[in-house]
């Protein structure tokens, strides 16, 4: 006799750990650019570029990538811009980590700061958190009939649990072509830029993955003509299209990580000749998790009527869906220009980044905190700085309704920023107002008696003749028609009908007529 059963997979963490690196150094000023005046403001990123695992350890290499908005040391102080790296290498103990194993590593930076030390040399300071994790995919065997010719008695009980059906990583290109308004200048360098994503979405759907959102692009360059004005222009790029993914079904569920990681953005002449074409080449990176909510009978017990049937557990757990949600939340503040430092005479462009604090469980659900980082660059009216940057921080506190979070919750929770407005009170003076979106996939996992396997004997003559072949039983506190069957080798249904049953339910002090055999 053998347990027909259902695979069931489930995606669970290993190991993980979190780290943080600090990488600092001095950089001179490129030959090409003129020396600096005063820095206005600074970008980065860090990339994660080879990922080793040893017993115990991950040795980490990549880069931090820094862009730094400057005014320059000219006769006429103008915007001027320096692009560098540094790079980083790290040891992280990872307990229960090995050779052979798959190491994830999300690198995020959580600080950077590049101060002047002359005009040609810049010191840079940088923080970066890495998150490390294994992950494996464990698959589930449950039993769910029986392929054989004894006869068994057997009962059932309902598993819900998330099948994890597709896990992997792809890309999404977005190309797109824009021209300068008329009126702009056309564009002789590109002094600055920024790039970010919003409101991004996505369904599955039958063999492709649907996405929605938006690339949020802001541009500072220099324009033609003698006087080489310093112009910003913005831009909404609509992001729509699919990705092939075999396998796929209308109705999963998604767990999707968005990211930006290659882009080019290159300036060509248009129809006439002159440069206001902007060719934006980005690549959206995507870290897939697809999931199934299952709902299968698995065999919970077993007895034979004519064969000895024993039953083989093991411990097991399966991942269960406790809720997917989405929550927003508004934050505002205002922020002021420093003593000493210049006024505002016109807002250029908002710029921010989520920085998440803690996610701890409360009453309510979660409780989600953090801040948006916002920089907000300015011209001024002074000519000796004609630009500047307004930086400063919106704290958030938000409580994600999640219906339980005990300790065996797991939950990803992914921040993302849909809207940044930074208004203009006055001089030394600015509103800022932003729309924060929180998607969570919070998840629990439930501990389960597998039924693995099961042993067939014949039946003990001795413990057979011991049983009586017709028994006036009653019913006792605790028994149940299925743990009289199983006691007696007689089945549920016989034992119904022999009673004029119309259900298995019965009390203690009912009275049962048992045959065996009969």
């Amino acid at each position: 006799m053998d347990l027909m059963k259902r695979t069931i997979h489930m995606d669970r963490v290993k190991c993980s750990a979190v780290a943080q690196v600090t990488i600092e150094d001095d950089i001179n000023i490129t030959d090409s650019r003129p020396d600096v005046y005063q820095l206005v403001t600074e970008q980065g990123c860090v990339t994660v570029e080879e990922v080793r695992a040893v017993e115990d350890h991950v040795h980490i290499r990549g880069t931090l990538r820094f862009q730094v908005l400057y005014i320059s040391d000219e006769e006429v102080h103008r915007p001027a811009c320096m692009e560098g790296s540094l790079p980083i290498e790290e040891q992280v103990y990872l307990n229960g980590v090995s050779s052979s194993d798959n190491v994830t590593v999300r690198a995020a930076l959580e600080d950077l700061s590049v101060g002047m030390i002359n005009s040609r040399k810049l010191s840079v300071q940088a923080l970066a958190n890495l998150n490390l994790s294994v992950e494996t995919v464990e698959e589930i065997e449950a039993a769910v009939g029986i392929d054989g010719e004894e006869t068994v008695e057997m009962k059932t009980a309902p598993l819900q649990a998330l099948d994890l059906v597709i896990a992997k990583k792809d890309i999404f290109r977005v190309r797109q072509e824009l021209e300068l308004p008329g009126g702009m200048p056309n564009l002789f360098s590109l002094l600055w830029q920024t790039c970010s994503l919003k409101e991004m979405s996505c369904r599955a759907q039958d063999e492709r993955l649907a996405l929605e959102g938006e690339i949020s692009l802001f541009l500072l360059y220099e324009g033609e003509g003698e006087e080489r004005p310093a112009v910003w222009y913005e831009a909404a790029i609509p992001v729509r299209g699919s990705v092939e993914c075999q396998g796929m079904r209308e109705g999963m569920l998604e767990n999707i990580r968005f990211g930006i990681g290659q882009k080019e953005i290159e300036v060509k002449a248009d129809s006439d000749g002159e440069a206001r074409k902007i060719c934006l080449d980005l690549v959206l990176d995507l870290d897939m998790k697809l999931y199934e909510e299952i709902r299968v009978e698995t065999i919970s017990d077993l007895y034979g009527v004519d064969r000895e049937i024993e039953a083989v557990r093991q411990p097991g757990c399966c991942k269960q869906l406790v809720t997917k949600n989405t929550g927003k939340t508004k934050v505002s503040g205002r922020f002021a220009v420093g003593t000493g430092l210049p006024k505002i005479q016109q807002l250029c462009g908002s710029f921010g980044e989520i920085q998440m604090g803690a996610v701890e469980p409360c009453p309510e659900g979660l409780k989600l905190t953090g801040a948006v980082l916002v920089r907000a660059l300015y011209t001024t009216q002074d000519p000796e700085l004609p630009f500047y940057c307004l930086k400063d921080a919106l704290p958030f506190s938000y409580v994600m309704e999640v219906p339980q979070t005990g300790q065996d919750c797991r939950y990803e929770i992914e921040p993302s920023l849909e809207q940044l407005t930074v208004s203009m009170l006055d001089a030394e003076e600015a509103d800022g107002k932003a729309m924060l979106s929180f998607h969570g996939l919070i998840c629990g996992i439930q501990e389960e008696s597998m039924l693995t396997s099961v042993n067939v004997s014949d039946l003990d003559p001795e413990k057979l003749s011991a049983l009586p072949g017709i028994v006036a039983y009653i019913v006792k506190d605790g028994d149940s028609l299925w743990s009289i069957g199983k006691k007696y080798y007689v089945p549920v249904a016989r034992m119904k009908e022999m009673n004029d049953l119309a259900s298995e339910e019965v009390k203690a002090g009912d009275k049962l007529l048992v045959v065996k055999g009969w």
